[in-house]
């Protein structure tokens, strides 16, 4: 048994995605999901970088893509999400990207400390000049700020920052604890991100034992592949559902409209 839905997928639109919706959509089908959701990078609102999100005028031709499939596959349930980018001092910006359209949910995350995308391939060598612990605690600092914004319902890969092996010094439970604390109080859900399996970190997001922690603090679940090729959809779900029942949860969550839709046991 594997989890049934996928909501972390991506499309060409973000500049770092290949095949289009309709391969995604097939896939699903072929491995069996009950339903999925479509939550490619929006426009970044700090500047712009064709290579890793849409930009602006591209939003209605994302819409048109997602609608296009949803009125191909009417039998198949295709929910229509994007993830954005939480950059402080931008949050009014961002709020109006995401009114422009009635969206299932919203996905957000950190990419960027300051202006260094510290994920970027093309920026790795950024670590370099950073502290890794300082790196970390900033890192939460902001997924803290990011739930409190109000402006997500999910929150993506939230221990990103290992991506390429990096690992800190000091004990981050306690920010991670803090981070759980936040996001149940704020009333975001947790992902279990299974693309971190194939970069160079090969563990899941977020590792077991931070997803025992927010398991503990009560917080919900999703699950998504951050799929960038349509074979990776529902990738490793597998393991993903086998973590989250040695952890304790016992059920995600599915949203229409910005709403929990329903809670479905696993």
């Amino acid at each position: 048994m594997t989890p049934s839905v996928d909501y972390h997928m991506h499309t060409p639109l973000c500049g770092h995605a290949q095949g289009e919706p309709r391969e995604y959509v097939e896939h699903a089908l072929k491995i069996g999901l009950k339903e999925i959701g479509f939550s490619d990078h929006a426009p970044l609102v700090s500047h712009r970088d064709p290579t890793i999100t849409m930009d602006f005028d591209e939003l209605p031709k994302y819409y048109a893509m997602i609608e296009e499939v949803q009125k191909k596959y009417p039998q198949f349930t295709i929910k229509m999400g994007i993830e954005a980018d939480f950059i402080p001092g931008y949050e009014q910006k961002t709020k109006e990207i995401l009114a422009d359209y009635p969206y299932d949910y919203v996905i957000g995350s950190i990419h960027f400390i300051g202006k260094w995308g510290f994920d970027d391939p093309a920026q790795r060598e950024g670590w370099q000049a950073h502290d890794i612990n300082e790196v970390y605690r900033d890192y939460y600092e902001l997924l803290c700020q990011s739930a409190q914004s109000q402006l997500f319902d999910i929150m993506a890969h939230v221990d990103l920052v290992k991506k390429f092996g990096h690992r800190p010094t000091e004990d981050m439970t306690p920010e991670i604890k803090k981070t759980a604390k936040v996001f149940k109080e704020c009333g975001v859900a947790v992902e279990i991100n299974s693309s971190g399996l194939r970069k160079p970190v090969a563990e899941m997001y977020p590792a077991k034992s931070a997803l025992q922690i927010y398991c503990d603090a009560g917080v919900p679940l999703t699950f998504g592949s951050d799929s960038h090729l349509p074979t990776d959809v529902g990738r490793d779900f597998d393991k993903a559902l086998a973590m989250a029942r040695a952890v304790g949860y016992k059920e995600h969550l599915v949203f229409k409209r910005r709403k929990v839709e329903r809670k479905v046991k696993f």
